[in-house]
């Protein structure tokens, strides 16, 4: 899958959603994982995060959205229900990502909705737990990344195969800069070749 991604969640206050969230993140194939201002120890996650993700991902802990530092290149995505957010199905996963979500029972503080590059909502009737919305969220990402079948017409017919991988040609830099250079070299050539003919004909 191309690209990378990480989660985060603003003023946490549930060990166990975090935890939850976490693992999701880790089983999703999440390169990072960051909070900011939780209103605990945000260490003391191990019960709920069962696949040890610490060991394999990183995890960053922020005390204010002005601490926040993301890779060159990230966008920042914010998951709010806004009338101004773009609903999920809609939405044109940036390759490099940082999606941020809310606390429980509360909403992305102004600050870091300034600082988002978007602003995405899930379309639903309600609010739903931080941890489902995650899971849902990176669902969306891996079926809009990820390679897989196209899902077939009829509900009964099985999806037809991916076709197999053509690989292209070899690109070697050295062959590339030696067409260039002589690309070079006929345009000087032929500019030599012209002024030479302009300088016979007022010879003459």
């Amino acid at each position: 899958m191309r690209g990378y991604f990480g989660i985060g969640v603003e003023g946490i206050s549930k060990p166990m959603n975090l935890g939850n969230l976490i693992r999701s993140t880790h089983s999703f194939g999440g390169s990072f994982f960051f909070t900011i201002a939780p209103v605990f120890n945000a260490r003391q996650v191990k019960n709920a995060d069962t696949s040890d993700a610490a060991k394999t991902m990183p995890l960053y802990t922020y005390d204010s959205v002005d601490e926040l530092m993301l890779p060159r290149g990230c966008s920042l995505v914010g998951v709010e229900l806004t009338d101004e957010a773009i609903a999920l199905p809609s939405f044109r996963h940036p390759a490099a990502a940082a999606y941020v979500l809310g606390p429980e029972r509360g909403s992305l503080s102004p600050e870091l909705q300034e600082a988002c590059d978007h602003i995405v909502k899930i379309p639903m009737k309600f609010c739903v737990n931080v941890g489902t919305a995650g899971a849902i969220l990176m669902y969306d990402r891996l079926i809009s990344y990820g390679r897989f079948p196209a899902r077939p017409v009829h509900s009964r017919a099985a999806p037809e195969p991916l076709p197999e991988h053509v690989q292209g040609g070899q690109v070697l830099r050295k062959k590339r800069r030696e067409a260039a250079e002589q690309a070079q070299q006929a345009q000087s050539g032929g500019s030599g070749q012209a002024e030479r003919s302009d300088t016979e004909c007022s010879d003459d």
